[in-house]
């Protein structure tokens, strides 16, 4: 196999990683923008917990990065409280509107849920899940944890390479919407790399939350500000739906991998489909194999058909949909499902499994503090800046998760007023010998529960560390059954980063498999690691990004 990162000469002789990992005692941040990271840590050496620093840092992104992150979207995050040794997990994505029905679209002749405008808005659940967080693991006021946000975004922050392009890309599909220019133009065009770029009005914002709470962004003048704008655009938002949201904690489920145990939340995320993944894998000798072999890549792609198939039909919002969460992910159910793969043939599609009853960016982080507390976080206005809707002076984008209902009242993931969307941002979290051991996450859309699998089998099966099983190539199968409403009929694309050796390419397309460009949707990685022996963290961050990992 050629080295994946060819040209990188390591003192240490890793063939995978970039650079190496980050080991500190004290306290431990992994987000995707440096400055975020800083402040992190910045929270945590004031006597904050590893909540607050995460909280911190989401507001950072929002101003830095809301190319994928912002007030505008959703939230999940699945938190380790070292006092009470428990995992738990928070549920802030938000729900339809109450005027957002499938005979609403039926009746404008409208097929399926629009990408941009104000019909794909969904109403934003991360302030509340900030809060919600805050009220149970936060130590400093909420005004000391979006400080230094506000002061960034009065003060300004020279704009990074990767999020200078994201920009040109957002503005092309939502610089005519009403607030949009206004906000993120100056002078007619998006930041450039290295232009410092303000944001007063999310200063503005960010302190009427810090001062006010959450009901100053649902019940008090943002949430006023929000309804105005959408129905003077055509929106189903109002401030009822706003006034009316409530995030829910709930209980993370896992199976285990070779000893691991890993940790995704349920439906309506997509984290469990990274568990039916490694569980097809399980049965398989991956070890042997080789990382990078055409046998391996074979086994993981078409472990992946089978996962996304049930993906698309049964993931939903479970206060909706029976989705059969336990049969989804157990052994019995994976060996059942492994038996339909052949080895010697790539699958042109697979039936959904009979259980009884893939664009978006996105932004993650991982924080760990002192105490031994852990949170693993992942927000999302879904694809990049959202719908494009940016209400009044407010500061940000209004996100089109709607998008991702079904339109066919007999589907689990059917569009219904008042449900949530299924959702593709997903945090993770690894247990060993009942110790927490690993927070992390891979953001960017579909590619996150295969891309979880892969961190996964690069660290267990191939013996990397958490650093290498980041930066090593990787594998995007793209073209499975969406819970849209897509079908796959043609065995879908596989998509590979460069370092994959001509020979593995030739294997792959013999086997039937069609192999795409590489098209640079691999995700972005975070990760904080544990080792309970010599009571010290571990980080590592993305090197395709502008990500860091960083501890003190």
């Amino acid at each position: 196999m050629a080295d994946d990162y060819a040209g990188f000469d390591r003192v240490a002789g890793l063939s995978h990683a970039s650079r190496s990992e980050i080991i500190a005692p004290y306290g431990m941040a992994a987000t995707s923008q440096p400055l975020a990271t800083q402040i992190a840590l910045d929270i945590l050496k004031a006597g904050g917990s590893a909540v607050d620093a995460a909280i911190a840092a989401n507001a950072a992104l929002g101003l830095m990065e809301p190319t994928g992150s912002g007030v505008g979207g959703d939230l999940f995050a699945i938190v380790w409280d070292a006092q009470k040794q428990e995992l738990t997990g928070l549920n802030a994505s938000g729900r339809a509107p109450r005027a957002m029905t499938i005979e609403y679209f039926q009746e404008h002749g409208i097929e399926s849920v629009p990408p941009y405008g104000p019909l794909p808005v969904s109403v934003p659940g991360a302030v509340d899940g900030w809060f919600e967080l805050h009220g149970r693991y936060g130590r400093l006021p909420m005004t000391d944890v979006l400080a230094p946000a506000i002061a960034y975004a009065r003060d300004g922050f020279p704009v990074s390479e990767v999020i200078a392009h994201y920009f040109g890309l957002n503005a092309k599909a939502r610089a005519e919407f009403p607030g949009f220019a206004e906000t993120f133009m100056r002078d007619g065009r998006m930041p450039q790399k290295g232009e410092v770029f303000r944001n007063p009005r999310l200063a503005n914002t960010y302190e009427a939350i810090a001062d006010g709470g959450r009901d100053a962004f649902y019940k008090g003048d943002i949430a006023r500000d929000i309804d105005a704008y959408m129905t003077e655009q055509g929106g189903l938002l109002r401030y009822e739906d706003l006034a009316e949201h409530h995030s829910e904690w709930i209980t993370p489920v896992s199976t285990s991998y070779r000893g691991w145990d890993v940790y995704e939340l349920p439906p309506n995320g997509q984290g469990i489909a990274a568990l039916q993944i490694l569980n097809i894998l399980e049965g398989l000798d991956i070890a042997s194999m080789g990382f990078g072999s055409a046998e391996y890549i074979h086994a993981f792609v078409e472990a992946k058909k089978l996962a996304y198939e049930d993906r698309a039909r049964f993931y939903a919002d479970m206060d909706f949909a029976d989705v059969p969460v336990e049969t989804l992910i157990s052994k019995s159910y994976a060996d059942q499902r492994r038996q339909m793969m052949s080895m010697d043939k790539a699958a042109t599609s697979y039936p959904a499994g009979d259980a009884k009853l893939e664009e978006g960016d996105t932004i993650y982080l991982t924080v760990a503090d002192k105490d031994g507390n852990m949170v693993s976080l992942i927000q999302s206005n879904y694809r990049g800046m959202g719908s494009g809707m940016t209400p009044g002076k407010l500061g940000f984008v209004l996100q089109n998760r709607a998008e991702l209902f079904n339109l066919d009242a007999t589907h689990a993931n059917a569009l219904e007023p008042g449900k949530r969307p299924f959702h593709t941002i997903i945090p993770a979290f690894v247990m060993k010998d009942g110790k927490p051991l690993i927070s992390f996450g891979l953001m960017g859309g579909s590619m996150q529960p295969q891309g979880h699998v892969q961190i996964i089998v690069n660290m267990v099966d191939f013996g990397m560390n958490l650093q290498e099983a980041g930066d090593a190539a990787r594998i995007r199968h793209g073209g499975s059954s969406q819970p849209t409403g897509e079908i796959m009929t043609n065995g879908g694309i596989v998509y590979m980063e460069r370092g994959f050796s001509d020979e593995t390419r030739a294997a792959l397309e013999a086997l039937g498999h069609t192999l795409g460009d590489t098209d640079g949707s691999f995700g972005g990685y975070q990760a904080i690691l544990r080792d309970h022996e010599e009571g010290v963290y571990y980080g590592a961050s993305e090197v395709r990004k502008d990500g860091q990992a960083a501890g003190y």
